[in-house]
């Protein structure tokens, strides 16, 4: 007959909830764009402001564009972004030049607006090696296509940068369904083991292509997983763009400062499809939980933000949005204007020496395309 068990001297189930109810979402503005939280309103000048806000514009420009230009077949891969804009371009806002980005696949806005030409991520997106040079002095890696990845990259990179004694930064991009990836968890130990200078950040937009935020984790947020590596995390209400920058900059403060790296979740939501590669979102996403997330556009919560201290208007918008679609324009030309990858670009792209068996095929791929 089995004994009975005595009564557990420590309560576990007691000790996950305490740590998960600590995990509140951080705001500054609510969907009427209104300071809900004035103590942590960061110190933002009124042009920084303006200039937060026109890059939040043209990026959601750059979407419709893009999408737009993928279903003409005059663009590749691409993973739309709308919606995410706070997310993106409020994190990168807080971050400065000598940082580095390894982005997603869908961080693309992230990695122009700290330098790269616009032309070459139409390139990148194309498939073209050119898309992959990023000019010198521009601190980004190209868009990683495996899932999670960049995660681990992003700890060594961070580790570099240590080690050479730069007062600088390693961010990285994932989505929720990048969280469930074993590099996600050997990234965010390995960087805070090393106390590695990087800024780690989930954008959880509640669908890693179809699967529900719900399926990904047992866990109550994906900010507590930070818990487990021993570094900070947050929860940060991922559509209003004061809360995303203010978060960031504390993180990289923090991290410039040699203490460690930061786990960033923020709440957000993509309104397009996960990818112009044949995903419905109509299969997996109720019309009611698409007008929930619209209310809480981040574009429109900014604008009555800036509206009320009579800093943006309709006039300025509209100026952005020209401007957004010239330079698309141009940019779309140029890329176009590039030669066409030929199979010999990537044979000798592949290696420095070319061994026996592609120097063969170099030879039978360089007469092919002489005729």
């Amino acid at each position: 007959m089995a004994s009975k068990s005595k009564k557990a001297q420590f309560d576990a189930v007691k000790t996950l909830e305490q740590i998960e109810d600590k995990f509140e979402m951080f705001q500054i503005l609510n969907e009427e764009g209104e300071v809900v939280n004035e103590d942590a309103m960061p110190e933002i000048s009124d042009e920084d402001l303006q200039e937060l806000m026109r890059r939040m514009v043209y990026t959601r420009i750059l979407d419709q564009r893009s999408i737009s230009l993928n279903r003409q077949g005059r663009l590749g891969f691409y993973a739309p972004t709308a919606g995410q804009e706070a997310s993106q371009i409020a994190s990168h806002f807080a971050l400065e030049k000598e940082d580095w980005i390894l982005p997603g696949y869908r961080d693309v806005p992230q990695i122009v607006w700290h330098g790269l030409p616009l032309y070459q991520a139409f390139l990148f997106s194309r498939g073209h090696f050119k898309g992959n040079q990023p000019p010198e002095g521009v601190n980004v890696l190209s868009p990683q296509i495996i899932i999670g990845a960049q995660y681990i990259q992003t700890a060594g990179v961070a580790l570099g940068l240590k080690k050479r004694g730069k007062k600088a930064v390693a961010i990285t991009y994932t989505g929720d369904g990048g969280s469930s990836q074993g590099d996600f968890y050997e990234g965010i130990n390995f960087a805070g083991s090393y106390a590695a200078p990087a800024i780690f950040v989930v954008q959880n937009n509640q669908f890693a292509i179809s699967t529900p935020r719900d399926k990904q984790t047992a866990g109550k947020t994906i900010a507590q997983k930070a818990v487990a590596a021993g570094i900070p995390g947050i929860l940060v209400d991922g559509m209003d763009p004061l809360a995303v920058y203010t978060a960031t900059r504390e993180a990289r403060e923090r991290a410039v400062n040699g203490e460690g790296p930061s786990l960033i979740e923020t709440m957000c939501y993509r309104y397009g499809p996960h990818t112009m590669a044949g995903d419905d979102p109509t299969r997996y996403r109720t019309s009611e939980m698409d007008t929930d997330w619209e209310k809480k556009d981040p574009l429109v919560r900014f604008r009555k933000f800036l509206e009320a201290k009579g800093l943006w208007s309709e006039e300025k918008e509209n100026e952005v949005i020209e401007e957004a679609k010239e330079d698309i324009k141009q940019a779309i030309k140029k890329a176009d204007g590039e030669p066409k990858q030929k199979v010999t670009d990537f044979i000798n792209n592949m290696f420095e020496e070319l061994p026996y068996n592609l120097k063969e095929q170099l030879e039978i791929y360089t007469e092919k395309e002489s005729k």
